[in-house]
This record gives structure tokens, C-alpha cells and sequence, in this order.
């Protein structure tokens, strides 16, 4: 164990499976405590249990929803006393192309994607800025730099929350609170193993690297993020693609 978040406070939205619990589990093994925050409430629990009862626990949140997000943060400071990094990575794909796309796909992912991430960034800043210090980090994605074909709810949300970071990282500078995101490219998981394989080797084809990245690719930069190892950044985006579309 490394102690780069050591007696720090953690909460990890969408955190009970995929990047978001390879986030928690990186942020445990360097010291944090971690509230494993998830629409699925049996299952932030379970990853809770899994992480280990004694550094975190799982609570259900939707985090469009922003009395759950406070309720969030407020498990963490009515378990350990303290809050000090936000991880805003809930997310849900509604994929379709415009032609088809119905105003309710559009508005489901704008909804939980950006103002999700609004709320997360908000309401952590809110409590950040009292104790001048903390950070936040978003998870945007590739799609929010390029556009994808079938995206235009996910990739215009994925491409807000750049925007949204930059200027929250602008209003929070100033009270000692970082605010930083994410961008990852194609990573192997559940829902990109379903992906046809004509969809799969076409990505591929893009990857400098050659290869699909993993949950814990990311999770490593999102503990930088999180750490005093990036003390003076804020405000950037961090690409962790494999070389795709650079």
C-alpha cells in the first residue's frame, strides 16, 4: 500500500462496477476511505464489502438527483468526519442515431452525464472551498473530443463536462480545490466486450497501441489527479486512449 491519499476521504460516483470501482479500490490501496456511491444500491454494498467494511461503504445514489449527492457526501462526513476528493464518473450510454434517437435517450444521458457531473462538482466544491483544499475529477471520454456516430447526446455530454471542469477549476482555484478530468478512449469491459466485432476491430484499427486500455489504466490517473502529485494542476484533461485520435 502506498499512502499518496492516506487519512483522505473519497467519493466515487458509479463506483460499484467498471472504472468507477477499479477508481475506489486504487484510492483504498493508496490510504483513502471511500464511499462507493452508485444508482444500484445493493450493489455500491457489495463493492463496499468487497473494498473492505472497515475503508468504505456503498450507498444508492442517483446522482441526477442532487439531495442523493448530498446525501453522499454526508455519509462520508457522518462516517469518518471528513470529505476531500469528488470522482464524478456515473454515466449511461442511450445510443442511437439522430434520426432515431428519441428526445427521451437524448435527455436521460444529458441528464445523468452533465448535470450528474454539475451536481457532484457543485456540491463537493461547496464543502472543498470551507477547508481550502480537495480535489475533483470528472470523467469525460474520448467521444467528448471527436464525436461518435450515434452519440450526439453522449458525446455532447461527454464534451460539457470539459467545459464545466475548466470553469470550475477557474471559480475554485482560488479556495485551493482542484478540479481536473478524464478522458479515456476504448476500455475493456462489460459493455465494450458486447460490442459486435466489426465495431470491436474498426476501434482497434484507430489505437496507436494496439490495444484496449483497462479499468485500473485509468484508476492510476485518477489517483494522480486525486494526489498531491498533481498539486499544481487544475483545469486539465488527461487522455488515456492508447495514441487513438491524438
Amino acid at each position: 500500500m502506498n499512502a499518496l491519499l492516506d487519512s483522505q476521504v473519497a467519493i466515487v460516483t458509479g463506483g460499484a462496477q467498471g472504472i468507477g470501482l477499479a477508481i475506489a479500490r486504487s484510492y483504498v490501496d493508496a490510504g483513502a476511505k471511500v464511499v462507493v456511491a452508485d444508482l444500484d444500491g445493493e450493489a455500491a454494498v457489495a463493492a463496499a464489502t468487497e473494498l473492505g467494511e472497515d475503508v468504505a461503504i456503498g450507498v444508492a445514489c442517483d446522482v441526477v438527483v442532487a439531495d442523493q449527492v448530498q446525501g453522499a457526501i454526508d455519509a462520508a462526513l457522518a462516517r469518518w468526519g471528513r470529505f476531500d476528493i469528488m470522482v464524478n464518473n456515473a454515466g449511461i450510454t442511450r445510443d442511437a442515431t439522430m434520426r432515431t434517437m428519441t428526445e427521451e435517450q437524448f435527455d436521460q444521458v444529458i441528464a445523468v452525464h452533465l448535470k450528474g457531473c454539475w451536481n457532484g462538482t457543485r456540491l463537493a466544491a461547496a464543502h472543498l472551498r470551507e477547508q481550502k483544499s480537495g480535489a475533483i475529477v470528472n470523467i469525460s471520454s474520448l467521444s467528448g473530443k471527436v464525436g461518435m456516430v450515434g452519440q450526439t447526446n453522449y458525446s455532447a455530454a461527454k464534451a460539457g463536462i470539459i467545459g464545466m471542469t475548466k470553469a470550475a477549476a477557474k471559480e475554485m482555484a482560488h479556495h485551493g480545490v482542484r478540479v481536473n478530468a478524464i478522458q479515456p478512449g476504448l476500455i475493456a469491459s462489460a459493455m465494450t466486450r458486447a460490442m459486435p466485432q466489426k465495431a470491436w476491430d474498426q476501434k482497434m484499427a484507430e489505437i496507436p497501441m494496439q490495444r484496449a486500455g483497462e479499468p485500473e489504466e485509468i484508476a492510476s490517473v485518477a489517483l494522480f489527479y486525486a494526489s498531491a502529485m498533481s498539486s499544481y494542476m487544475t483545469g486539465t484533461v488527461a487522455e488515456v486512449t492508447g495514441g487513438r485520435f491524438m
